[in-house]
């Protein structure tokens, strides 16, 4: 029988502990009838730690998502306007493309005014899972971090957690010891969550207040059931500064704060590096999944190079196949602007599509159960010259269509046995046809 994680008396048990009480819960019996798996398989990877089904009770439109091993790799989209640029209509436009391209998670990474609103706003538009950074939102009113209290911190993930945000990136690795091991970077501390941390520490000359007190965490989280993204506020920003010593000393601390939040019945996942040189990404993952007790890995790209701008959906989409391809779990896509800009909505298509591309590549590679069965169906109506049934298999189906029908437009050449690239005569697929009767 299914139950809900939320109780007669209103209060919340977690998809961790109704897994560990061999209880069915909805979401997970939901996940389960979308990855074509037996429930049993999913309740033991959640159980295990190994899968997360981010699904605060709180977000009422939610459809529930599974990221972690066994499943499809999944697709997170970043959005939320800067203290520049963008409005709330421009953010809910985002998440409508998103959504329409994809994703399998939406985080709202806002930063200027009104930051509360949007998230309402993207929270009653999004029924996939949505995650924030808390210390976003802490630290709009003051502008400088050093300014807050632990109160302050803490008081947002809270709030956040009541109004139904489903994950949250909580930069809780970063220590007071690890600020001397980024001194031979060439980029420092690129993650705002960590370069806030820091700031605060040094400031205040005190601990990590999300580390200090990370069982208040844990007691919010627990009660909302949010799963907890640990930050990788550490990550490298360029090739040089990869896989160092200041990314594993904060990756081994996450590994000891999922042991923490498994004890206390909360979900994990963890963040991982930004930018990796290809030949190490599957020793971060795997580094991953040994320091982190196997709990799903999430990655930022990763970029596989730093000299490419205005590409880097490109760069970020070959990094993140490789680490899919390695295990990682869920994978952050990277705009066309990244590194440049906040991106506007084609940005939000390019990015999204390139890291769906990433995600079915790794699919089919692990072997994945039916992954390649649309690649197949494709190759179907290319040799039958449907071009109506390629359009509908493809990733962006506008996108293939006002491609083709740029040289060849027109319905009559959609019945055509040839593209504009070869025409009737050099068409190798028509000539493979008369060939092989």
């Amino acid at each position: 029988m299914e139950t809900t994680g939320r109780k007669d008396d209103g209060s919340v048990r977690t998809q961790r502990t109704l897994a560990l009480q061999g209880i069915v819960s909805r979401e997970a019996a939901a996940v389960a009838r979308g990855e074509d798996l037996p429930v049993s398989e999913v309740a033991a990877g959640v159980a295990a730690g190994r899968i997360v089904i981010p699904a605060n009770p709180a977000h009422r439109n939610l459809k529930p998502v599974g990221i972690g091993a066994g499943l499809r790799v999944k697709v997170n989209v970043n959005l939320g306007r800067s203290q520049t640029t963008s409005c709330l209509t421009e953010e809910i436009e985002k998440v409508r493309i998103a959504l329409r391209y994809g994703a399998d998670a939406v985080m709202d990474l806002s930063t200027g005014p009104g930051i509360e609103d949007i998230r309402r706003a993207v929270l009653e538009a999004c029924p996939a899972p949505v995650g924030t950074v808390p210390v976003y939102e802490a630290v709009d009113p003051v502008k400088d971090s050093a300014l807050l209290t632990v109160d302050d911190f803490i008081g947002v993930v809270a709030r956040q957690a009541e109004q139904g945000v489903d994950f949250m990136t909580i930069h809780a690795g970063v220590l007071r010891e690890h600020a001397r091991l980024v001194g031979g970077r060439l980029t420092g501390v690129v993650s705002r969550g960590g370069a806030l941390m820091l700031r605060w520490m040094e400031r205040n000359d005190r601990e990590n207040p999300y580390y200090e007190y990370f069982d208040r965490i844990l007691e919010i989280a627990a009660e909302h059931d949010v799963t907890l993204s640990l930050g990788d506020g550490l990550r490298p920003g360029c090739l040089h500064d990869a896989s160092d010593a200041a990314q594993m000393a904060e990756l081994d601390t996450l590994g000891e704060l999922t042991r923490r939040a498994w004890e206390a019945g909360v979900q994990v996942m963890i963040e991982g590096p930004g930018h990796v040189p290809a030949d190490q990404i599957a020793w971060n993952v795997e580094r991953e999944k040994e320091a982190c007790h196997g709990a799903p890995f999430y990655v930022l790209g990763p970029l596989v190079c730093d000299i490419a701008p205005g590409y880097d959906h490109i760069t970020g989409a070959i990094g993140a196949t490789l680490a899919a391809m390695a295990g990682a779990d869920f994978l952050c896509y990277v705009t066309p602007k990244e590194h440049l800009g906040l991106p506007d909505i084609e940005d939000v298509r390019a990015g999204i599509v390139a890291f769906k591309i990433a995600a079915h590549a790794a699919d089919v590679a692990r072997g994945l159960p039916g992954a390649r069965d649309r690649d197949d169906e494709m190759a179907r109506a290319r040799y039958a010259f449907d071009w109506d049934r390629q359009f509908a298999l493809s990733l962006d189906p506008e996108r293939a269509r006002e491609y083709h029908d740029q040289t060849l437009p027109g319905p009559r050449y959609r019945e055509s046995p040839y593209c504009s690239m070869c025409g009737p005569t050099y068409c190798p697929m028509r000539i493979s046809k008369e060939v092989s009767r």
